[in-house]
Formats: C-alpha cells, sequence, structure tokens
C-alpha cells in the first residue's frame, strides 16, 4: 500500500485523489492537519487510512507503515513558504529536514525501500543559465531551498548505506486546481500569483502587489514556469512506476545509481503581467494591482528544462497557462474551504 505525508496539502490532495483515480489500491494518508485541509479528500474518504500524525514520529510511523504494509511513500509534507524560511529558518530545518529524518527512519525500520520526494527548484537558487536542467548547480539561496537539497543529501546518503530507491521532482510554480472544482489551492496566508491575481479582480482583497516592474525581461515583470498541480500528480504517478520497475537505474552518481532528480515544468515561461493579463481575460473583470519593490534574491526569470521527464517518465504537461488560470478560477469562486 501507498503511504502520502502532507497528503491533505494542495499538491499532496491533488495527488491522492489522482492517484485513487487510476487503480483500485486504498491510501495511508499522514498529515497532522497544520496547513492541510481533510475536506479534499472528503470525496475519496471511503478509500484512504487517515492517521493525524507528524512525521517526526518515528514510532507511530513505523508502527503504521508494517500495520498497513506500506510498500512505498510519496513525501509531500513540508513548510513551503520561502519568505517565512529566512525569518524562522529553524522552523523549516526542524520540520522539513527534522521531520524527514523521523520519516526515513521509520521507512528502514519498516523495511519500506522506494520513496517519491516532493522536491522544489529552489534548490538550484540564481539560475546560471536557463533553462534550468537537473545539472545546474544547486545553491539555494534561502532556508526552504536549502531544507529540501538537505533532503536530497539524506535520500542519497540512504541509498548508499540502506538501499533506497528514490526520485526528487523538483517543481517549478505549482498553480491551478482540479477540473471538477472540488479542491483547489488554499493557503494560510496565501503568497502564490494565480491565487491573488483572482482574489483581487473577485474584490477579495484590495490589490495584487506587484514586486518589480523593472527587471530585464520584455515587459519588466519576472517570468515564472507554471505548472498545473495535476501535471504534477500524473508525474509522481509516473516516477513511483519507475521506481518499481526491475530495471530501474537511477542517474545520481553519489547514490550508486539508485536515485533520480527530475525537473517538472511547462519549460515555457509567463511573466507577472502576462498572468494579470490572462486572469482578466478568464474573468472578464480588470486587476487591481500597485507595484512595490523588487523582493530581495527575485531572479528575473525560472524556466525548466523538463526534457528528461519527458524522456525518462514519458510525462508532458496537458495544461496550458489559461487552463491553469480557469480551474484555478473556478475553485475560487466557489472555493470549499
Amino acid at each position: 500500500m501507498l503511504l502520502v505525508t502532507g497528503a491533505c496539502g494542495y499538491i499532496g490532495s491533488h495527488f491522492v485523489c489522482h492517484y485513487l483515480s487510476q487503480t483500485d489500491e486504498d491510501v495511508v494518508a499522514v498529515d497532522n492537519f497544520s496547513m492541510g485541509h481533510r475536506q479534499a479528500l472528503t470525496p475519496w474518504q471511503g478509500r484512504i487510512r487517515f492517521y493525524d500524525h507528524d512525521i517526526a514520529d518515528r514510532t507511530a510511523l513505523t508502527r503504521l507503515m508494517n500495520e498497513n504494509q506500506v510498500s512505498a511513500v510519496v513525501h509531500f509534507a513540508a513548510n513551503a513558504y520561502v519568505g517565512e524560511s529566512q525569518v524562522l529558518p529553524f522552523k523549516y530545518l526542524d520540520n522539513n529536514v527534522g521531520g524527514s529524518t523521523g520519516l526515513l527512519q521509520a521507512m528502514a525500520e519498516a523495511g519500506v525501500k522506494r520513496l517519491v520526494f516532493s522536491s522544489t527548484c529552489a534548490t538550484y537558487g540564481k539560475p546560471q543559465y536557463l533553462p534550468i536542467d537537473e545539472k545546474h548547480p544547486q545553491k539555494p539561496i534561502n532556508t526552504y531551498g536549502s531544507s529540501k537539497l538537505m533532503v536530497e543529501e539524506m535520500l542519497r546518503a540512504l541509498a548508499l548505506s540502506k538501499g533506497l530507491k528514490f526520485a526528487c521532482l523538483r517543481y517549478f510554480n505549482a498553480a491551478g486546481a482540479s477540473d471538477s472544482g472540488e479542491i483547489g489551492e488554499s493557503h494560510e496566508p496565501e503568497t502564490h500569483l494565480i491565487p491573488l491575481a483572482l482574489m483581487a479582480a473577485l474584490g477579495k482583497i484590495p490589490q495584487l502587489k506587484v514586486y518589480g516592474d523593472d527587471y530585464d525581461t520584455p515587459d519588466g515583470t519576472c517570468i515564472r514556469d507554471y505548472i498545473h498541480v495535476l501535471d504534477l500528480a500524473a508525474a509522481h504517478c509516473q516516477a513511483l512506476e519507475l521506481l518499481k520497475s526491475p530495471d530501474f537505474v537511477g542517474d545520481m552518481e553519489e547514490s550508486d545509481g539508485l536515485g533520480i532528480a527530475i525537473n517538472l515544468g511547462t519549460a515555457s515561461g509567463a511573466s507577472v503581467k502576462e498572468v494579470i493579463a490572462q486572469v482578466e481575460a478568464v474573468l472578464d473583470k480588470p486587476v487591481p494591482y500597485q507595484i512595490e519593490a523588487r523582493r530581495p534574491g527575485d531572479p528575473s526569470r525560472l524556466v525548466a528544462d523538463n526534457s528528461k521527464a519527458r524522456r525518462v517518465l514519458a510525462w508532458n504537461p496537458r495544461y496550458d497557462l489559461k487552463r491553469i488560470i480557469e480551474t484555478a478560477a473556478q475553485w475560487e469562486l466557489a472555493r470549499r474551504y
């Protein structure tokens, strides 16, 4: 059986729903509900075994892995606010790194050998070239990125010492909501551009803050690679299948061929102003916004090279920016939680 940490979070909940729609197996869902929403999984609750646990609780996790005959783990649970990670670094080191250590120790004690890890393009830091491929140097410039890189390093070490098979999936900018409108993005506070632009257009917040309009880009605003949350969910399913293969050979030399790192992005970027224009087109409403000073450390462009995901996972993102915003708008207009 599959165990999913952070199963009630934004990406975790979309993954669980997608996974259950593709298989007859049930899922073990672990979440401490500090940020997740159990309502997100209501449509599938009959096939989910919920555990209200912290991932650092090694004893509880070992027990539930043994009880449920867990064979693989998809690990989403983490704090993920870049700005907050700079103000509260030990919160991120304690939860993202310390919590993952507890999870990994529980996996070792229960004999679970396969893990798909929710990583991030923030491990790369400031881009030295574009698009960013998996060989790009990893030099994070914030504690969030550093915490994810530390977990990647732990996975490499455990591949060598414990025979762990793993896939690190490095997301670019996750966005969008389910096609049904039943689940979507709900953070407190919300920091992501697309939901904030939608909220500004709908009058839920006074205006959108745009951080900098003097970057070296065609319209002066930052360019980012937005990837739909269901495209991410599909990639996790494909990564699980890859790890199940008896012929799996990773390509991270530091892990004796038991690990692989894969970027997940669309390989095309959109500027802040392009996102605003698309939100206005979808809602047929203006997005009020205010130009603010640049945020420290924000690169002008972040775009993925996703050729490895296409080659190794046979993965192709299905959602373009318009559809991403349409699904996010459908959720924002009638959000359930």
